[in-house]
């Protein structure tokens, strides 16, 4: 029963993310999943996989809804989604393919690399904290750079928020408006993850309540807390201030560092 609560609470806390950071839940969900199926003996040489992969189903829900909520309320970025979702989306391809022949151990690492990258490259280089003057995302940004995002976040489970808002940042976008756009960003791979992950656990984890590498149980209450995380912090959660939210972004990411690192 605890563990049901806590789930709850932090599937509240994955929605309340979604909207003021656009993190669809990846980074909150996969050091949590994680730490409950390492405690589980039978499933502990699979907990990073069951862990992204959970993680995807649950990013489809909350990046879902909180797009449709923007688009309702006229505030998807179109200009900015089209062409650079068709390029994540080829790279969520590419990365889940990969994901499969990665040992769950070396997944854990290169998600923790990639948070010491992304903090580091946030505070030690300009741009992200203090906006720049705004310019357009060139072609090779664009097809590179998306490819690449869609690679690495279909590969961690991490959505793709991670490298889109600092992308957007830096091109001089307000933290509201990278946030608006990686919730759509996330989709395409958090869709692609999911049907992958389920695929290749199939024959590997033949566990009820599983679809794959997918915990059903799990991604249904943190889906369905997510949800009123989400309308909670749309109408319960007042305007802030676009440097500060730049902090807030960072710290959130310390505090996921520290989780999967202890």
């Amino acid at each position: 029963m605890n563990e049901i609560v806590l789930i709850v609470a932090v599937g509240f806390a994955t929605g309340i993310t979604t909207v003021l950071f656009g993190f669809g839940g990846g980074f909150v969900v996969v050091p949590f999943v994680y730490q409950i199926i390492s405690r589980q003996p039978a499933l502990s040489l699979h907990a990073m996989h069951i862990a992204v992969a959970t993680s995807t189903a649950v990013m489809i829900f909350n990046a879902g809804w909180a797009s449709f909520q923007n688009w309702r309320a006229g505030r998807l970025p179109v200009n900015t989604l089209f062409p650079l979702v068709w390029f994540i989306a080829v790279g969520a391809v590419a990365g889940t393919l990969l994901a499969r022949w990665l040992a769950d151990g070396v997944v854990r690492w290169l998600f923790i690399g990639y948070l010491l990258f992304t903090l580091a490259d946030c505070l030690m280089r300009k741009g992200f904290l203090d906006r720049p003057a705004a310019r357009r995302l060139s072609g090779l940004t664009t097809g590179a750079g998306g490819t690449a995002i869609g690679v690495v976040a279909a590969l961690l489970g991490v959505g793709g928020s991670v490298m889109t808002v600092p992308l957007l940042r830096r091109h001089g976008y307000a933290m509201r408006d990278c946030v608006s756009a990686a919730n759509p960003l996330s989709l395409p791979v958090a869709i692609c993850g999911a049907v992958t992950w389920y695929i290749s656990g199939l024959h590997l984890v033949s566990y009820s309540g599983y679809l794959g590498f997918i915990n059903l149980q799990i991604a249904a209450l943190l889906s369905a807390a997510g949800c009123l995380g989400i309308l909670f912090a749309r109408y319960a959660i007042p305007t802030v201030a676009d440097r500060l939210h730049a902090r807030i972004y960072l710290l959130l990411l310390l505090i996921v560092l520290l989780a999967m690192t202890l």
